[in-house]
C-alpha cells in the first residue's frame, strides 16, 4: 500500500488527485468542527456519550463525532446513501426509471443523478427536522436548545440541510477529480476521526474491568489482556484483506481461428469472480437501514423519556440487542446480493465470451455457460454475504460478552468492529484504484 502511494505521488496527475482528495477532507474535517447555534452542544454530547449502546453512538461514529456536536455536518452523508438506496430499488420497480437507467445512455445516467440529489436534499430536510425535534425535547425533558423560536428552528434546519448537500457535493467531486468513492472517502475520514478515542474508551473500560472494586464483577487479568483485543482486531484486519483479495477462477479457453496468413486465439485464461465483489457498500447500507427507528424516534418526545413505549422500542434496536444484530445480519445478505445482480450480468458476460471466441470447458456457448455463471456467482456472493454479515457481527457478539462481564468495553468494541471493517474496505477499495490508475498510465506510456 505504502509502495503504490509513492509511485502514485510521482507520477504528477495521480499527484494532484491526492492533493485534491487531501484537501476536500480536510474541508470536511473543518466542517465537522463548526457548530450550529442555538444547541447546547456540552449537554448533547454528554448524553450522546451515555447512550453507548444506541443507535445514535453508531451516527455519531459515522459523521465523525459531528453527530454529538450538532456541527453543520451532524447528518454527514447518510441523506445521500439513503437516497442513494431508494432511487436503485425504484430502478427495479417503476420501468421508466429502469430504462433511463439501461437504455439512456449518459444522459439517462445524469437524469438519475439529478433525481437522487432531489431525493438527498428532501431527505436531508425530513432528517433535519427529526434531529431539531430530539434537540428540541431533549434527555428526560430537559431541552437541548439555548434558545426556542420559529427563527432559531429554521436556522438549525436549513444547517444541517445545507451541510448533508455540501457533503454530497464533496464526495460527487472526489469522486470526480480526486482517488476512489467519494462518498466511502468521507465515512472514511469520519471514522479515522474518531480512532482514538474509540480506542481509548475501550481501554478505559477494559481497565475498569480488571480493576473493579466489587470482588464478584472484578476480572483478574494481567494487563497483557488489552494486548489480547489489539491482536483480536489486527488478525480481524488480515482476515478482512485476505477474503477481499479471494475470487474463484473460472477457466476459460479460446479457440484457434486464422485470419490471412496468422494464428490467433488458442490460449488459456480465467474469469475472477470476486467473493465479496459489492465491497463495503451493504454494510453502509445495511446500517443507513437499521438507523430508520432511531431516526423516527426524534419526531417523537416521549422517546427520548426513560421508561415510555417509544424509548423502549428504540432500545430494542441498539446496537447490542437481538433485534438489531438479525435485522444487519439479513440487510446485509440482501444488500450483497442486490449489487452483485447490478454489478455482474452472466448473460452479458457468455455473450461476450461468445463473440471473442472464447468457452468455458465442459459448456457451450450461449444458455449453458450464462446458467453456470449464474450459479457460481450465486454460491460465491452467498459465501461473501455471510463472511461480511459474520464479521460484521463478530464483535458485536464479544462486546456483549465483555458487556454481560461488566466491562463498558464491551459498546465501544461492537461499534468499533464496523468501523474496522468500513476503513479497511475503504483503505483496500482506494488503493486499488490508484494501482488502476497507475498501470492506465504505464500502458498508455508504453504505446506512446
Amino acid at each position: 500500500m505504502i509502495q503504490t502511494i509513492r509511485n502514485a505521488w510521482k507520477v504528477p496527475e495521480l499527484r494532484n488527485k491526492l492533493l485534491f482528495t487531501i484537501f476536500a477532507l480536510l474541508i470536511f474535517r473543518v466542517g465537522a468542527a463548526v457548530p450550529v447555534p442555538f444547541i447546547d452542544t456540552d449537554t448533547l454530547g454528554s448524553y450522546i456519550q451515555s447512550q453507548s449502546a444506541s443507535i445514535f453512538s453508531l451516527l455519531n461514529v459515522m459523521s465523525g463525532d459531528a453527530f454529538a456536536q450538532a456541527t453543520v455536518f451532524a447528518l454527514s452523508i447518510q441523506p445521500y446513501i439513503n437516497s442513494s438506496i431508494i432511487i436503485q430499488l425504484l430502478t427495479i420497480a417503476i420501468p421508466a426509471l429502469e430504462r433511463l437507467q439501461k437504455e439512456g445512455g449518459e444522459e439517462g445516467k445524469k437524469k438519475l443523478q439529478a433525481i437522487t440529489r432531489y431525493a438527498t436534499v428532501a431527505i436531508a430536510l425530513i432528517q433535519a427536522f427529526g434531529y431539531y425535534t430530539f434537540l428540541r425535547a431533549g434527555s428526560n425533558g430537559q431541552s437541548l436548545l439555548t434558545v426556542t423560536g420559529v427563527w432559531p428552528a429554521f436556522v438549525i434546519i436549513a444547517a444541517f440541510v445545507a451541510g448533508s448537500a455540501f457533503l454530497m457535493w464533496l464526495g460527487e467531486q472526489i469522486t470526480e477529480f480526486g482517488i476512489g468513492n467519494g462518498i466511502s472517502i468521507i465515512l472514511f475520514a469520519g471514522i479515522v476521526g474518531r480512532v482514538p478515542n474509540m480506542v481509548y474508551n475501550i481501554y478505559l473500560g477494559v481497565i475498569g474491568w480488571m480493576n473493579d472494586a466489587n470482588p464478584e464483577t472484578a476480572m483478574v487479568l494481567h494487563p497483557a489482556f488489552i494486548l489480547l483485543i489489539v491482536l483480536g482486531m489486527l488478525l480481524l484486519v488480515a482476515f478482512i484483506v485476505f477474503m477481499d483479495n479471494s475470487e474463484r477462477r473460472i477457466p476459460v479457453q479460446y479457440a484457434k481461428r486464422v485470419v490471412g496468413r496468422k494464428m490467433y486465439g488458442g490460449q488459456s485464461s480465467h474469469l475472477p469472480i470476486k467473493v465479496n465483489m459489492s465491497g463495503v457498500l451493504p454494510i453502509i447500507f445495511a446500517q443507513s437501514i437499521a438507523s430508520i427507528p432511531a431516526t423516527i424516534g426524534m419526531f417523537v418526545p416521549s422517546a427520548q423519556v426513560k421508561g415510555s413505549g417509544w424509548n423502549t422500542f428504540l432500545d430494542i434496536f441498539d446496537t447490542r440487542g437481538v433485534p438489531y444484530c438479525i435485522v444487519y445480519f439479513l440487510l446485509i445478505v440482501l444488500f450483497s446480493y442486490f449489487y452483485n445482480t447490478i454489478q455482474f450480468n452472466p448473460i452479458e458476460v457468455a455473450n461476450n465470451l461468445k463473440k471473442n471466441g472464447g468457452f468455458i470447458p465442459g459448456f457451450r456457448p450461449g444458455k449453458p455457460t450464462s446458467d453456470f455463471l449464474n450459479k457460481v456467482v450465486s454460491r460465491v456472493t452467498m459465501f461473501g454475504a455471510l463472511y461480511l454479515a459474520v464479521v460484521a457481527l463478530l464483535p458485536t457478539i464479544v462486546g456483549n460478552i465483555m458487556v454481560l462481564a461488566k466491562s463498558s468495553a464491551g459498546s465501544s468494541l461492537a461499534i468499533g468492529g464496523t468501523s474496522v471493517i468500513i476503513v479497511v474496505g475503504v483503505a483496500l477499495e482506494t488503493v486499488k484504484a490508484l494501482e488502476a490508475q497507475l498501470m492506465m498510465r504505464h500502458y498508455k506510456g508504453f504505446l506512446e
